[in-house]
């Protein structure tokens, strides 16, 4: 069993990561017409299911190493999950596997890439607010 102390570090650390990749996407979205898409919807899925993972952590709920939104949000309490439509979990999870690597697959639009930083937006709000205030603050 983790002491407070203990579990504030790894909470702050779950959360300052997220919180870098939410800036990465922003920064880059305003880059406008010829920003990359992917690296932007990377960074979105990024901090969704860095959030995520910091309320499982909050939990004391073991989870895998996944970039699958899907089975982060089924894995934390009910009360505790987002509301995110199934759809829209599963996007988030191609944007982790899809805007890795060179492959087969239609960029995101900028409107898409738009709509998954309003996302990620909610999903940040929703998971602060079960977060302990010690946890959000930056050091």
């Amino acid at each position: 069993m983790r002491d407070a102390f203990e579990l504030r570090s790894i909470l702050c650390a779950w959360v300052r990561k997220a919180e870098h990749d939410l800036e990465a996407a922003a920064v880059v979205l305003k880059t406008g017409r010829k920003a990359p898409t992917d690296t932007i919807c990377f960074h979105v899925q990024q901090c969704a299911e860095k959030y995520l993972k910091a309320l499982l952590v909050l939990h004391g709920i073991p989870f895998p190493k996944t970039h699958d939104i899907s089975e982060l949000v089924a894995s934390l309490p009910a009360k505790c999950r987002p509301p995110l439509e199934i759809e829209v979990q599963r996007q988030l999870t191609r944007y982790a596997t899809i805007s890795r690597y060179p492959g087969d697959y239609p960029e995101p639009t900028l409107t898409e890439a738009r709509e998954a930083v309003r996302t990620v937006r909610r999903v940040r709000a929703w998971c602060r607010k079960l977060l302990p205030r010690a946890a959000l603050r930056k050091e």
